[in-house]
């Protein structure tokens, strides 16, 4: 009875053999093929470097600018779409607002009468000037005029009062009669009303001088009051030229050459101020974003020549220079494939292509990065 049990115990040490011995084959060859693949890494490494070159990979990125509202309306027409590719001064987007409509007639018609208003102004004040030198001359020759009438007159009384006298004393001695003594004193009477009403004259045209005299601060306090309107006037032009720009602005074109990443708005949506409509990637200022590890930090330099290839132009290589290291390093992206596993921690550089003729490069598409790190080290297309 005791036999079973021992040949069971001998099988279950047989079976426990053979997984030892299956075990550690396993093992030794996993360890034979990370041992192997680790070789092979580390010449792959060591030949890019011997040979004056380390290979890079990423992808190409560009400048974005983002294009936003520039007031707030209503989202009227939508003419562009993502991945579609737009030219510096293309329509992208229409807004609709009627106030602002309303708000540019009303500056303009403000703007209008303002100039209205300094154009009245300026004739005015020029038609003053022309007649300040002739109302002065004028008013002079009036006085001049008064004053000598003033004295003819003052004889003529002088006179008739003489004659009066006489003629009184004539009538006293009874060599005339009371009517003679009484039209030389109706003659007498009526030539000193003249020269009253003469001498008013004089001070009336006396007034008049003094008035035509002033003309010059007339004209000064005119010219402030043109002054002052075309002050105003240009503030209603600003406001005019605000309110036309306002309405410019319903128009959004695109700024610059380039490919449209993002869009924001859907029709009919209401956006305000600075609301972000539109992401676009400058296709003139791409670049290759790749990594480097720690260790070959050092032997990286800003402006050293590099090549980026395209797996779309496979034997047409882009010259391209370092145009950016950071300063700061960082862990390896996810979605970047690094040759040596055991470097966690990565440096961000990007290659600048230096010819904008050759540049076939589009945002997210990936491409490799050979920068050349000896002045005579040979060219070589990326190894994979």
């Amino acid at each position: 009875m005791r036999l079973p049990v021992d040949l069971s115990r001998k099988q279950g040490k047989t079976h426990k053999m053979a997984w030892t011995r299956t075990s550690r084959w396993m093992v030794g060859a996993g360890l034979v093929a990370v041992a192997a693949l680790a070789a092979g890494v580390f010449l792959t490494t060591q030949s890019d470097t011997d040979s004056g070159l380390v290979q890079v990979n990423g992808r190409v990125e560009s400048d974005q600018i983002v294009v936003s509202a520039r007031v707030p309306a209503r989202i009227a027409d939508v003419l562009v779409r993502e991945g579609d590719v737009v030219k510096a001064g293309q329509v992208m987007l229409k807004l609709n607002d009627d106030g602002v409509a309303a708000r540019t007639a009303q500056a303009a018609a403000a703007a209008t009468a303002q100039m209205a208003q300094v154009r009245a102004l300026e004739s005015s004040l020029s038609l003053l000037r022309s007649e300040t030198a002739m109302l002065t001359q004028t008013a002079q020759a009036e006085v001049t005029a008064a004053q000598a009438e003033l004295n003819r007159l003052g004889v003529v009384a002088q006179q008739s009062a003489l004659e009066r006298d006489r003629v009184k004393q004539l009538a006293d001695q009874g060599f005339v009669g009371p009517q003679a003594l009484e039209r030389a004193q109706v003659a007498t009477k009526s030539a000193l009303e003249q020269y009253s009403s003469a001498r008013a004259q004089v001070q009336k045209a006396q007034v008049n001088l003094q008035n035509a005299r002033l003309a010059p601060q007339r004209i000064a306090s005119r010219s402030a009051e043109l002054q002052a309107a075309i002050a105003q006037a240009e503030m209603a032009q600003a406001k005019a030229l605000e309110a036309a720009s306002e309405s410019k602005e319903l128009t959004v074109t695109a700024p610059v050459n380039g490919h449209v990443v993002a869009r924001y708005i859907n029709p009919g949506e209401a956006v305000n101020h600075g609301v972000p409509l539109y992401a676009i990637a400058d296709l003139s200022k791409v670049y290759l974003k790749a990594y480097i590890p720690e260790p070959m930090l050092g032997r990286i330099q800003l402006g050293q020549p590099a090549q980026i290839w395209t797996d779309s132009a496979p034997d047409q290589p882009i010259d391209a220079k370092v145009g950016y290291i950071a300063n700061r390093a960082e862990f390896t992206p996810k979605e970047v494939q690094t040759r040596d596993e055991r470097t966690k921690l990565v440096f961000e550089v990007r290659l600048y292509p230096t010819q904008t003729s050759q540049l076939k490069l589009l945002p997210g598409q990936p491409a490799d990065g050979m920068i050349r790190l000896s002045p005579d080290a040979p060219w070589h297309a990326p190894r994979h």
